[in-house]
């Protein structure tokens, strides 16, 4: 179901899917209707007989020379609607979303950083309680700003990173009407701290990165474990079980845009001397809404959500529940698209 608010005065909507042509549809006039929308599946042609592209290493090079030209050089405004979950085996022991105004620095070599404020939250009130084990997500939003690889491109795409890497171009897809490699990439040495594999999507056309999802290598326990933990109770065990991040950007004009995220980490925690073992699995995600490059100020630092805070804790200091009106129900399941347009794109109007 999709809705569309008449304050928006639109008369079209589109739909962009990875290997699929973007497509655009007419909206009724009189509103409602029981239309099922198709779009056409897009074929990437090669010229001639093409075994492989350049060299993969050449292209993630060519990418990372390339973030200063592809994604924005001014600040962005944005809004986004962020959701943190954490279950207790197959049960929710904490829910909380929130309506998050971000300031986002350029990505040109700044010492500027970005920074959120939470404009509305809530959290879930049907959830079981936890037991032997107190979980909590530090940082909220600031999470899922850290999978920003062409801002924080530390974590993956230094020219000093590549050297630890083995790429390989494994296929061609068409996303966001670009034609796209898809550059997989796996740990070729053995370090000290652990390395990611994963697959990065980069245009042909322009070499921006335009999707990467990616996991921690956790075959060695004992050193990912020191990635999660800084501090834990003497006599808790902590192994951490799988990691799952994604990050995707949206094209406007000649540049590239924040648009999604997400990260799931499962890990398996229990007490010595005792007979169970319980495994949690904490996951962030957050849409970007709305962007704005125009009259963009700076969230004041008093205004500014901490990284080191707990968005479940502070939750309550954001709560409005004339804003959720209807909605106010968390559904754990449900798509963060599919609740986002529930809220009918009100997030800063009200």
């Amino acid at each position: 179901t999709l809705k569309i608010p008449k304050s928006l005065n639109v008369k079209e909507f589109e739909v962009s899917h990875l290997g699929y042509h973007n497509k655009r549809f007419s909206i009724p006039e009189n509103g409602k209707n029981e239309n099922v929308y198709f779009v056409d599946p897009a074929s990437v042609e090669l010229k001639g007989v093409v075994v492989r592209p350049e060299d993969p290493r050449k292209i993630v090079g060519g990418a990372i020379d390339k973030i200063a030209d592809n994604y924005s050089d001014a600040p962005n405004a944005l809004t986004g609607f962020y959701r943190e979950t954490i279950k207790q085996r197959r049960e929710y022991v904490s829910i909380a979303e929130a309506i998050a105004e971000i300031y986002k620095a350029p990505y040109r070599l700044t010492l500027e950083s970005d920074r959120v404020r939470i404009l509305k939250g809530r959290k879930g009130s049907n959830v079981k309680k936890a037991d032997t084990l107190m979980v909590k997500m530090q940082g909220g939003p600031h999470v899922s700003l850290y999978l920003d690889l062409a801002k924080y491109p530390e974590l993956l795409l230094t020219k000093e990173e590549m050297d630890n890497y083995d790429y390989e171009v494994v296929d061609m897809v068409s996303f966001d009407n670009e034609s796209n490699y898809v550059i997989s990439f796996k740990p070729r040495v053995k370090l000290d701290y652990p390395l990611y594999t994963g697959k990065m999507y980069i245009s042909v056309e322009t070499l921006a990165i335009t999707m990467a999802e990616f996991s921690l290598d956790i075959s060695d326990r004992e050193k990912a474990t020191q990635i999660f933990v800084r501090k834990k109770p003497a006599g808790l065990r902590f192994e951490p079980q799988s990691t799952s991040y994604l990050v995707t950007y949206k094209k406007q004009g000649d540049k590239y845009y924040l648009n999604y995220m997400r990260n799931e980490v499962k890990f398996r925690a229990d007490w010595r001397r005792r007979i169970f073992e319980t495994t949690y699995t904490i996951m962030s995600e957050m849409a970007i809404t709305e962007r704005s490059i125009e009259n963009v100020s700076k969230i004041p630092s008093k205004d500014a959500f901490r990284p080191y805070a707990v968005l479940s804790d502070r939750v309550n200091e954001y709560f409005d529940e004339n804003y959720w009106g209807a909605y106010n129900t968390i559904e754990p399941d449900e798509s963060i698209q599919s609740a986002i347009n529930k809220f009918n794109r009100r997030f800063k109007k009200q």
